[in-house]
Order: structure tokens, then sequence, then C-alpha cells
């Protein structure tokens, strides 16, 4: 299919390109930036203006729920509420029942994702067999069958022996390690930071110290192994220090963290507002200061969603008895244009923590505009404003702490490989 894309500002950020041209594609692939090839007439002509014509969002962390827990959510919904989002290409955690230990399993996810024709998935391989931080999974054999990375998503590897063989074999093949630093004894029973609010209401604490006594601990395994680690989720001010730190000594090590922690601290909890019963959880102003502060200067290098739909049932039980998580896959792009208005970030250097940068970390093509690139573009409306409801969200999970929060920035076009999956003419 041969598309025009007319009149639209076209951001590249991964080269920082901001202008107004015309896009044009042909067999999936971009083949032309500003004008076309000779003799090109397009099955169909999108008239962008007014509107910000970006790579698709490429999505570090977002949970599809299947296997397993299709009560909670089902591949058709979640990937279609990714191409609602401008969302072009994510990554899956391990922690589905069961667990992506087997290559067997991963097969099969891709295969189903692959045969809805929407957005791209790259699963991650467990990182041990069931998650259970005992034994290796065979790592080769799930890099075969499609895996980008491994992981014990939320599990916790208690032993640091394990770790450090886990990391070494990783060393050796060139494969990557994604791990959610926080010490599972300091953290043990926890749900809220530990500070004034929790103290308030009585809520079981979890100290900022439980994620920086993690990352050193990992750190320290990095210089020992070599291997290329990827922290997920950081919440706290000592985090992004310590990945500071690390990255000036040269460690191979990258990090992101959550639109929710970007916006959001302890103090929205309220009066026990389980929408914000989050894994890490969300910490003080001057942690999420910090988290801004890094983001932008590229300490933390990506912006995420970590995609959680949660049973409203469950949700709606007392704080620390309901399920940790929050729904955000079509929430990614205003939070990250609201962060960018915010703190006065240029448009390219925000957009890219949501696509060159994820798509570097990921190891796959995508996130950039760009002659022969695949032509996996969002296309969004910067000044629509809308509110978040449960009835506007299509994500089968409507758990998410900015309800009724009004956002700027809507989608109306996604493209996936040169097609046009996702449209919508009131944008």
């Amino acid at each position: 299919m041969k598309i025009q894309i007319s009149n639209g500002r076209v951001i590249n950020p991964a080269t920082g390109t901001d202008e107004v041209q015309d896009v044009f594609i042909a067999a999936g692939k971009i083949v032309g930036l500003g004008q076309g090839p000779s003799s090109f007439g397009p099955n169909r002509v999108i008239d962008a203006r007014g509107k910000i014509v970006i790579p698709g969002l490429v999505e570090l962390v977002a949970r599809l729920r299947e296997p397993g827990f299709e009560y909670l959510a089902k591949l058709e919904s979640e990937m279609f509420a990714a191409t609602v989002g401008g969302v072009t290409s994510l990554s899956c955690p391990p922690d589905t029942d069961p667990p992506l230990d087997e290559p067997g399993l991963v097969e099969m996810l891709k295969h189903r994702a692959k045969g809805r024709n929407q957005t791209n998935v790259y699963p991650l391989g467990a990182l041990t067999q069931q998650l259970q931080g005992t034994r290796l999974t065979e790592m080769g054999e799930l890099r075969d069958a499609g895996c980008v990375a491994f992981s014990q998503a939320n599990a916790p590897l208690v032993d640091t022996q394990v770790l450090a063989r886990a990391l070494d074999y990783a060393s050796t093949f060139g494969f990557a390690v994604w791990l959610q630093p926080q010490d599972p004894y300091l953290g043990r029973g926890g749900v809220a930071h530990d500070g004034e609010v929790a103290m308030r209401l009585g809520l079981p604490p979890i100290p900022a110290c439980a994620e920086s006594i993690a990352i050193s601990t990992i750190l320290h395994l990095v210089r020992h192994t070599g291997a290329r680690v990827h922290l997920c989720r950081l919440s706290s001010a000592a985090g992004v220090e310590l990945v500071r730190a690390a990255k000036v000594e040269g460690l191979p090590i990258t990090c992101d963290v959550s639109i929710n922690h970007l916006h959001l601290s302890e103090h929205d909890i309220g009066f026990f507002d389980s929408h914000c019963h989050l894994i890490p959880p969300l910490r003080s102003l001057r942690d999420r200061d910090a988290l801004r502060a890094g983001l932008a200067d590229s300490t933390v290098d990506a912006l995420v969603s970590d995609h959680s739909p949660v049973d409203d049932d469950v949700k709606q039980l007392p704080f620390e008895a309901s399920e940790a998580g929050a729904t955000g896959l079509e929430l990614l792009l205003p939070l990250t244009l609201k962060w960018a208005q915010q703190d006065n970030i240029p448009l390219p250097r925000a957009l890219s923590r949501v696509t060159a940068d994820p798509a570097r970390i990921l190891g796959v093509s995508g996130g950039q505009i760009g002659l022969g690139s695949n032509a996996d573009l969002c296309l969004f409306n910067p000044d629509h404003e809308w509110v978040v409801t449960p009835q506007s969200l299509k994500s089968q999970g409507k758990n998410t702490p900015f309800i009724n929060l009004p956002l700027l920035g809507k989608v109306s076009h996604t493209i996936v490989g040169g097609f046009l999956i996702y449209e919508d003419a009131r944008a």
C-alpha cells in the first residue's frame, strides 16, 4: 500500500529534525521525505495539517495478560489499546501463567500477536524457570524463539549467586537482562513509600533504600560479569544518582521510569486511593523531581507506561489488599507531552524517550523517520483535549490514577509496517 502524509509537522527524535514536510510510504518503508519518488501514486493521502508526525511509540513494559490471565485482559483488547495510543512496538514481561520460560510459549504468543496485524510484540523471556529464582532458563533457546531480553518481571531473585550466574551467562552470549531493583526483604509486605503518608495512613512501608541497595548489588555484579543490564522503573532520587555514577564509570546500564512516577508522588494516595497502589510505590516529591531531572538529562533512558490492567473488583479492595498496577498504553503519549510542557523540554528530546531511546534498548529497528526505515508512524493532534474516563479507555483494564484528568494530545492515525491500522477522524 502506498500512503502519502501531507502537510504534517514531522519530528524525528533520533536526529532532532523538526519541520513541516510530506512523508511517502511504499512496501512498508519510508521512500520519501519532502519529495516522493518519481511516478509515486498513493493509494491513500492523509492530510496531516495541524498534526505532528512521529515514529510510532516504543513501549518497554506492557502486560498483555496472555497466556493465563485472560480474565484481566485479552490480547485483542490490549493490542488495540496500544494502536489507539500510537504504540507500534512493545515488549511484554514474562510473568504470564505459565511464565514465558519455554520456547513453545514464546512462539505461541508471537504467533497470536502477529495474527492481530497490529502492534509489533517483543517478548521478554523468563530469567529463571517458573520465575522462582533458582534455576536458569535455556536463554539461547528462548532467544531463538523470539525473546529480546530476559527478566524476572516483579518476581524476586533472592539468591545473588543465581543472579551472578545469570549475568555471567548473559554476558557470554550478549544477552540483555532486565531487572526490577527492589530488595525482597526490605520491601517484603510493604505497599507504600516509607514516608509521612504511609505513617499517617498506617500502611506497611517500603523504604527507598530497598531500591538503592538492590541497584548497588546489581552494579557490583555488572562490574564483575560485564553483563548488559536494564533497570526497570526507577522510583527514587538515590537510584537516579547511582545510575548517573554508573554511566560516568562506563558500565553498560540503562534504565526507565514510568509515567505514574514521573507525574505523581506519595501524596496522591490521598485517602487510600488504590489506583495509586503501584510497584514500585509512589515516592516523595523530591524523588519525583529527581526522576524528572534524570529523564531530562538522559540519566534515565526511557519513559514507559508500565501497562498492567487489573480487575476492577480487586482494585476496589482496601489499599493494602488491592492488586498493584495501572493501565497506561493510551496515556503514554499525552503524559509525555504534559511533562515536556511542564518542564520546558524540547519536543524532539521528550519524544525520543518514548521512541528512539526505548528502541535502542530493545535492540530493534524503529523509533525513527528516515529514508528506508520501517513505516511505523504515529500522527497526533497536540491541541486535542480529552478527559481520561473508563469509557474513553480501550484497554480492558480501566484502572489508572489519572481518571478524570484532562489531557492534551490525541492520536489520529497509527501506521504499522506501512498499513494504516487505526484512524480517528475526531482527533
